[in-house]
């Protein structure tokens, strides 16, 4: 269920301290991303971590998924979503969050997974 998208890994990883581009984000995931689904998992996030610079403890990592998962139900939810949004200081609007959901909503169900 720990699954993730390009737009999450970006926040994640800004949380973490890294800026990675949208290509370079593009890049983490195609190399990881066997079967083309668009997402990767949290071991990946793992392994991308000691591949940045001033590496953070998987620990960190596995907090920053936390983050986004409050409920720990390996889901992220509208709210959750725009909870971590908020927090990192991007106001954005229900209709705004509805958009990344479904963007990242890969089987409609309302959650990130």
């Amino acid at each position: 269920g720990d699954q993730i998208t390009t737009k999450e890994l970006g926040t994640v990883m800004r949380s973490l301290g890294q800026n990675p581009s949208e290509s370079e984000l593009q890049d983490m995931i195609n190399e990881v991303d066997a079967d083309n689904n668009g997402t990767i998992d949290f071991p990946f996030l793992t392994m991308m971590a000691r591949k940045m610079k001033d590496t953070d403890s998987e620990e960190e990592i596995r907090e920053a998924f936390k983050v986004f998962d409050r409920d720990n139900n390996g889901f992220i939810s509208a709210a959750e979503l725009r909870h971590v949004m908020t927090s990192i200081g991007e106001k954005l609007t229900d209709d705004e969050v509805d958009e990344m959901i479904r963007e990242a909503d890969q089987d409609g169900d309302g959650r990130i997974d």
